[in-house]
């Protein structure tokens, strides 16, 4: 959530910014501004909603100067107004933030006291107001920054500039990410990689208590401690180009139709297809010697961690608990000597899921983490890393990370079964041919898209929408739900299939659609069970199966999507993407913001 940019160097960097700011959308907002150095002067321009809302101000009343911060909020502390937007500051500062500042209470209370003036909501005010009053005692603004960010408690990324001091940018972070970008008498912050990558792909990440003054000319890094100290400058894969959505009319779509890729680029970095044998990169990791699993996740990325939950413990016969992130710390669960710590996440900045990574490692645990950003702090603070080939993921609802992280905990779940002698070469082989159709079967999928449109026509009118599903197909259950509540606003439950008749059935009439995922396999018949008892209550339901199955649920369903036929192991991955595809076009006829739904953050960096 928010994003934050910086520049110093010898362009104008107002029109830079508001691009780069284009480039962290994705991330979720509902406020935006900019300020930079004229003059020696802070000048500043806000506004609330969208970037075009901003534009449109910096059109009418340009900004100038070489030294400038950007940012888009997403509201925490104080409603998602002109006033509470950033940069906040007075004369002498200005400054940008993602995160929480947990003590500004006390800390604006101090400053109050001292003659410090407030005149927003926002927890971020807090930070300016600080710096400034040491600027007002004769701190030089290196002084004056560092001194305040010792005092600050919480999880947090910043930027500042300082009237005066046009060739000066300073930035931290504590718990949030934060880059550094080189350019040639130029530099760049970013939030992320993404948000700079058309500047350049020269790229320092703040390790966390960092700060580091920014010039044209150089960087100069610190500690949490105040010692200079060097962080390696990295390449990141990224480009201007990686960007656009082509012809489609969101990025949404463009990154449903972009699974069948996604999935075999992925699954092309982990399996031999000549042997059918899985190849793992090197891990240092002997998966028959370890006692138990500890997964934490949160969102879709947690549901495809329930996936792999399932694919552990039948295929590889190795416990495995799942916990969403931001319980897991504080359950404290008694962990195993020898355990492993999973960790899954498109972003590899999610603040929950990274304080559960902290959490495993305090306790002993190794972690391995599936990522999407192989720069990210998930990526850089595990033992181990796996990477998943999505690309850029714009929109705000996860798609195709998802299934690229269930391909990659396939493959992980088929490596430890063959490590664990569960399965026999020949089984593996049978399951990693499998998962090579998948690609070819992800683009048949996506050849329902005009009769799942017919159908999402039904889905849009509703009010509530009851998802089912039972085994390794139940998360997806779960994740359709998500999908269908994310970005049409329609209220959706979904439930393990079997326990429908312990309380969910009590939902069930003729207005309320029931969405099953039901490929045929070990658990059709049960699951058939459960929905003949749905529609015996006036259900309506909408089926996605295959062709063994469809026949044999012909007599109850309302509508029926026929997927391709696979083994049930790799079933849930193109169901996936099934649900996914009806959760676009719903909120197309509802004409919802897809990408950018309302109230939602692609990257969640506060707890």
């Amino acid at each position: 959530m928010c994003g934050i940019v910086g520049m110093v160097g010898q362009r104008q960097v107002a029109p830079l910014l508001l691009e780069s700011l284009r480039r962290l959308e994705y991330r979720g907002y509902d406020s935006a501004g900019i300020a930079t150095l004229h003059h020696n002067a802070i000048d500043r321009r806000r506004a609330p909603g969208k970037l075009v809302n901003l534009e449109a101000v910096l059109t009418a009343n340009p900004l100038q100067g070489l030294c400038g911060i950007g940012h888009t909020r997403w509201a925490t502390h104080g409603a998602p107004t002109e006033a509470n937007a950033h940069p906040h500051g007075t004369a002498r500062v200005a400054v940008v933030h993602n995160g929480i500042i947990e003590n500004y209470a006390e800390l604006r209370a101090e400053l109050a006291g001292l003659g410090q003036v407030f005149s927003t909501e926002t927890d971020t005010e807090t930070v300016a107001q600080l710096v400034d009053y040491n600027l007002a005692r004769g701190m030089h603004p290196v002084q004056a920054a560092s001194a305040a960010f010792a005092r600050l408690q919480g999880a947090f990324a910043l930027a500042l500039i300082f009237a005066g001091h046009p060739d000066l940018l300073i930035a931290t972070r504590r718990g949030a990410p934060l880059a550094i970008g080189f350019g040639e008498n130029e530099n760049f912050v970013g939030s992320d990689a993404l948000a700079i990558a058309p500047l350049t792909q020269r790229l320092a990440y703040l390790e966390d208590g960092d700060w580091a003054v920014v010039r044209r000319e150089g960087v100069v890094f610190h500690d949490q401690d105040g010692q200079i100290v060097s962080r390696e400058i990295r390449r990141t894969a990224y480009s201007g180009a990686a960007f656009g959505r082509g012809n489609f009319r969101h990025f949404m779509e463009k990154e449903l139709f972009e699974h069948p890729a996604v999935i075999g680029d992925t699954l092309h970095r982990l399996i031999d297809p000549g042997s059918r044998t899985i190849a793992l990169p090197p891990l240092d990791l002997d998966f028959a010697a370890i006692p138990r699993v500890t997964l934490a996740a949160c969102g879709s990325a947690f549901y495809a961690g329930l996936v792999g939950k399932y694919w552990f413990e039948q295929i590889a016969r190795l416990p495995t608990d799942a916990d969403v992130a931001s319980e897991f710390r504080y359950r404290m669960p008694p962990l195993a000597a020898g355990g492993l710590g999973l960790l899954v996440s498109q972003s590899g900045e999610t603040a929950d899921t990274l304080a559960a990574l902290h959490a495993l490692r305090d306790a002993g645990q190794r972690v391995l983490s599936i990522v999407n950003v192989p720069e990210s702090s998930m990526a850089r603070a595990s033992d181990l890393v796996l990477e998943t080939i999505a690309g850029p993921e714009i929109g705000v609802a996860s798609t195709k990370a998802f299934t690229a992280q269930l391909a990659v905990l396939a493959c992980v779940a088929i490596a430890a079964g063959r490590a664990r002698g569960t399965l026999s070469r020949g089984q593996e082989a049978l399951l990693t041919a499998a998962l090579l159709e998948v690609p070819g079967r992800a683009g048949e999928v996506l050849d329902h898209h005009a009769e799942i449109t017919r159908i999402a026509a039904r889905v849009a009118e509703a009010r509530d929408v009851l998802y089912l599903g039972r085994g390794n197909c139940f998360p997806v259950a779960l994740e359709g739900a998500l999908k269908l509540k994310e970005i049409s606003y329609i209220h959706a439950e979904a439930y393990a299939a079997g326990e429908m008749k312990h309380g969910p059935i009590a939902l069930i009439d003729a207005a309320v659609p029931v969405i099953a995922i039901a490929p045929s396999g070990p658990l059709f018949e049960k699951t058939a069970s459960n929905l003949q008892e749905a529609a015996a209550r006036g259900g309506k339901l909408i089926v996605f199966t295959d062709a063994e199955g469809a026949p044999r649920l012909a007599a109850i369903a309302a509508e029926t999507i026929v997927l391709p036929g696979v083994d049930p192991f790799v079933a849930p991955i193109l169901h996936a993407i099934a649900v996914q595809v009806l959760a676009y076009h719903v909120a197309v006829l509802k004409g919802t913001d897809v990408d950018q739904p309302r109230n939602l953050a692609k990257s969640v960096t506060v707890e």
